[in-house]
């Protein structure tokens, strides 16, 4: 929970500014403690508006939790409130008071959740048969959020070589299609929202599911029938990004890399986003096979090609050599082969002008 933060005080940033507050009281996160801890000024509950009134780039000056514009009026563009180490310690001590009543909600939606979908989450019922051929293959879901561009970017070799089913969710389908890896399978919260890629992007893709409410699917899917696509149809409370999660989990995938769709402990008792509870059921039902793309460059060596081999029977032919050499038989072979070469050099100069 300090990633931010720990790349933050190692940039050397001299303040930090956020609309929100730094502990929302939910959650202990160590964030804000790293910060202050590394003097840098921490400014905080500036509010939604900072973010038209504080251009990027301006020059500003920040004193007492408010943010003034550098120029002759000095306006003031926002007001927050300055987080020390005292007021840190005191939002901590009442987050972690708090923590247990956030564990004991957060544990009665998912038992909740299981109950209502425990057909599709234990059994796969509803899930839908794909045409995109899975079985035995390596799957990359993408999610678009923060830093999931870059995750794509490290996974380039990967993709390359080992040529895997790629399933975007909602909008990284787009960014998927813009990379170069036009989505497999598309996974859409639904069809009448902003999260509704490109139709370039959904023409593209060999499946397309759309995860829709009970009782409302024709009205969920009536914008992608008005753009020539038939998605497949799911009817749950889960989220598309674990809908995605199933699907790739009943097509026997042989891993699921996932791109952006990480869930740490913040995910679940910080952010409080909606579908909570079907995001930590379905990493427990899938987690034998998913892994984070983050750690896919370290794990992943790539394949053994040609010129590997090359080199390594190169190195063993030198060793060999050397090993050789320096027994009285190589010895001298050594003296009989640097014999042989000067006599070749003498014939090859005695047959120039």
């Amino acid at each position: 929970d300090t990633g931010v933060e720990e790349r933050l005080r190692r940039a050397g940033v001299s303040a930090v500014l956020n609309v929100q507050p730094m502990i929302s009281g939910r959650y202990p996160n160590r964030g804000p403690q790293l910060l202050v801890d590394a003097d840098v000024l921490v400014v905080d509950s500036l509010g939604d508006e900072a973010l038209t009134a504080i251009r990027d780039g301006a020059d500003v000056r920040v004193h007492e939790g408010a943010v003034h514009a550098v120029d002759k009026d000095g306006a003031l563009l926002a007001e927050g409130r300055e987080v020390d180490a005292a007021l840190v310690q005191r939002l901590l001590a009442d987050a972690r008071e708090g923590l247990t009543s956030q564990l004991d909600t957060f544990t009665h939606n998912a038992s909740e959740f299981l109950r209502r979908e425990q057909d599709l989450l234990l059994h796969g019922q509803g899930v839908p048969e794909i045409e995109t051929a899975i079985e035995g293959r390596p799957v990359v879901l993408v999610v678009r959020g923060e830093g999931s561009a870059a995750e794509l970017g490290e996974l380039r070799r990967f993709m390359a070589e080992q040529r895997p089913v790629v399933i975007g969710v909602d909008r990284a389908a787009d960014d998927l299609l813009e990379a170069g890896y036009p989505a497999d399978v598309v996974v859409l919260s639904s069809g009448v929202d902003s999260s509704l890629p490109s139709t370039k992007a959904l023409k593209a893709a060999t499946d397309v599911i759309a995860v829709v409410p009970e009782g409302i699917s024709r009205e969920a899917t009536a914008q992608l029938d008005r753009l020539g696509v038939r998605p497949d149809k799911v009817q749950t409370q889960a989220t598309a990004e674990d809908v995605a999660l199933l699907v790739a989990d009943r097509e026997q995938a042989s891993v699921i890399v996932g791109v952006g769709v990480g869930a740490t402990l913040p995910d679940f008792l910080d952010r409080q986003r909606s579908g909570l509870a079907s995001t930590y059921l379905t990493r427990l039902k899938v987690g034998r096979r998913l892994v984070d793309a983050s750690t896919v460059p370290t794990l992943y060596s790539g394949r053994l090609r040609p010129v590997h081999l090359l080199l390594l029977v190169l190195a063993g032919f030198v060793a060999l050599v050397a090993a050789i050499a320096v027994t009285p038989a190589g010895q001298l072979w050594g003296e009989d082969i640097a014999a042989w070469s000067r006599d070749v050099v003498d014939y090859l100069r005695g047959l120039l002008p």
